[in-house]
Parts: structure tokens; sequence; C-alpha cells
């Protein structure tokens, strides 16, 4: 990737959970961040001193109001894109940890229910993944998505 002039680097670690069933996936409503207004993956960035597992299921009882009780590593994989927030430019590269989740308890957390608002989630849904498509999603889900898409 060609790095523009005055651009800042942002490298951001995140561990994500991927839940399908009946070719839906799980995906969250961001509300802010490079995603804002986009559908992306349950999970979240990596504390110093944590283990990605441990991100998995903080991130995904915080977003999705759900615990993670099995879960298998998926996948590990990256994209870049460019940012612009409070009128600075960043070259981004979002790496991701995905974890496929076999077995989980607790009721989802819907979108657009106001008590559900964390940081940066409306809350989540199920979504038919045949119907998505990249201008649906933040980056880092679209490429796990295309990746599922070829598997069904």
């Amino acid at each position: 990737m060609s790095k523009e002039i005055n651009m800042k680097d942002y490298k951001h670690l995140g561990s994500y959970g991927i839940i399908v069933d009946n070719n839906k996936i799980l995906l969250i409503k961001k509300c802010s961040g490079p995603y804002h207004g986009k559908l992306d993956l349950p999970g979240g960035t990596v504390e110093m001193n944590e283990r990605p597992i441990d991100t998995l299921k903080r991130e995904l009882k915080e977003e999705v109001g759900i615990n993670v009780i099995e879960s298998e590593l998926l996948d590990v994989d990256s994209v870049s894109f460019k940012w612009s927030y409070n009128k600075e430019k960043y070259n981004v590269h979002h790496i991701g940890i995905f974890y496929k989740i076999t077995k989980y308890d607790g009721i989802v957390k819907k979108v657009n229910v106001i008590d559900n608002v964390n940081d940066d989630s409306l809350g989540a849904d199920f979504y038919d993944i045949s119907n998505l498509t990249s201008d649906d999603l933040s980056e880092i889900a679209w490429m796990e998505i295309k990746k599922l898409k070829e598997n069904i």
C-alpha cells in the first residue's frame, strides 16, 4: 500500500467471533470508528496482557450479550485501508484473529435497542450471508464473509 504524505499509520489487533446459523451470520452495527454505520463481526481490541481468546469472550459479552462456551481458531488475516478522522488522515492496518464459535449461551442483544449501545456497537442480529455485500460491511468483515461464501 502506498503512503500519502502527512498520513499517520494506525495498527489495530482484534479478536472476532463468527457465529453462523442456517447461512446467517451474527453481525453488529457499528456506531463509531472507521466502520461507522457498517455491519461488522462482533469482537474488538486485544488489550495489554490479554490473551486473544479472553478478548473474544469479553467483547462478545459486551457487544452481543452472550457467553462464549466453545470456540476454535478459524483464521488470522488483515486488511489495509485509508481513513480520515478529525481532519487527520490514517493508513490503517487492521489485523484480525477470527474464532468460530460453536457453543454459547445468553440472548443476543438486538440492533437499535437503546440500552444495548456500548462504545461502538448498536447491538447485533443475524444476517443472510448470501445477501451481504462489501457496501454493507467493514473491510475486515467483508474479507471473512467472502471466504464463508466460497464454502456455502
